[in-house]
């Protein structure tokens, strides 16, 4: 058995109580005083992510910027330095390779963030379609660090480790070179929640102190360490992907319902021409939102019925602890997708009835600051 890889904060982890799971090779807590706790307290407060796990991949060059635009779905030639926008790689069939960030540093200077699961498969793909192209692709994912602090208390809290003005860093915006309590930081006004709130890069040597520190000046602010259980309910009711269950390899991003992130209109890139002969044929599946109206909670690879026969399956699937109520995303058979269409959602061997409603179960608390 391959032996879990630990962040730099494992020790933090063990000493606030964290429940210990793997995940994506990785040995993390999936909660520290509960799921349910920890996701109200980043609706309301704040809430401390370790998030090492993530990967990092730097990309320059005097081609960085066109290899970057053919690599991915969403157009980067619109981005100012130090701006931040999401994004898909494809590939050549339309499935997605990965959802990622993607950092101008400058048109010479890109700084990549993968999912955990997917570093060395997304490395070994960038390298692979390089191509002629006058770029040089390094892998740092092994000596970065990364805290997230999400919440409407995020700003203030962070603010008092550092003399930068947070307030001056726009939403999907970054600023490298920040010094939070002694440590050389890249902040990026991002997040994987529906709040306000920053990501924080660093070196390993940081880790625990500005872990300690946040909690420290946090405390009184209702900051709290955060597990993998609260991450997933909190992007799911902000609508925001997890890789493997809204999109994959074999769910592209216009099924996903997330065809604003694809610039149809731009230049080639990988998977171009399967997304937009999938655009012009109409689309066969796509992602619904739903809830229950019977008893029961939907989880990720339940089917979905109709008509007496499986028209999909659950993505992913809650009792949402901001709405008390049972819901899921679906991906279905493109004739059933209209609101307010009525499903039935098998849940364990029984047949539950569901209605499809809006995918948008919250409304994001992001500062979106001009």
């Amino acid at each position: 058995m391959t032996e879990l890889r630990r962040t730099a904060l494992y020790e933090a982890h063990k000493k606030h109580g964290g429940k210990l799971v793997e995940y994506a090779g990785w040995e993390m807590s999936v909660q520290f005083e509960g799921l349910k706790t920890e996701h109200e307290a980043v609706r309301n407060a704040a809430g401390l992510f370790d998030v090492s796990h993530m990967g990092e991949v730097e990309i320059r060059g005097n081609e960085a910027e066109d290899f970057v635009q053919y690599l991915v779905t969403n157009d980067i030639s619109v981005l100012e330095d130090n701006q931040v926008i999401y994004t898909f790689m494809c590939y050549p069939d339309g499935g997605v390779v990965d959802d990622l960030l993607v950092y101008k540093f400058n048109k010479d200077y890109y700084y990549l963030v993968v999912n955990a699961s997917n570093v060395e498969k997304d490395y070994e793909w960038m390298k692979k379609n390089l191509g002629t192209y006058d770029a040089e692709i390094t892998n740092i994912s092994d000596d970065v660090s990364q805290i997230a602090i999400q919440g409407p208390k995020a700003q203030e809290i962070l603010q008092d480790l550092t003399d930068t003005d947070l307030s001056e860093i726009k939403f999907f915006y970054c600023k490298r070179d920040v010094n939070i309590n002694g440590a050389n930081c890249l902040v990026s006004r991002t997040g994987y929640t529906g709040e306000d709130g920053f990501e924080v890069y660093f070196d390993h040597k940081y880790a625990e102190t500005l872990w300690d520190k946040m909690l420290e000046v946090g405390k009184h602010r209702g900051v709290k360490p955060i597990g993998l259980g609260a991450r997933d309910t909190l992007r799911f009711e902000a609508t925001l992907p997890l890789y493997g269950n809204e999109i994959s390899q074999d769910i592209t991003p216009l099924e996903a319902g997330l065809g604003f992130f694809v610039k149809l209109n731009k230049d080639d890139f990988i998977g171009k021409d399967a997304l937009v002969k999938q655009k012009e044929e109409g689309l066969k599946r796509k992602l619904v939102g739903f809830e229950m109206i019977g008893k029961g909670i939907p989880r990720h690879g339940y089917e979905v019925m109709a008509d007496g026969k499986e028209i999909g399956f659950v993505t992913t699937g809650y009792n949402s602890p901001t709405l008390n109520k049972n819901i899921g995303f679906a991906l279905i058979d493109a004739n059933y997708a209209s609101l307010g269409t009525k499903i039935e959602v098998k849940i364990r061997k029984r047949i539950s009835e569901a209605e499809i409603v809006s995918k948008r179960f919250y409304t994001k608390n992001t500062k979106s600051k001009k």
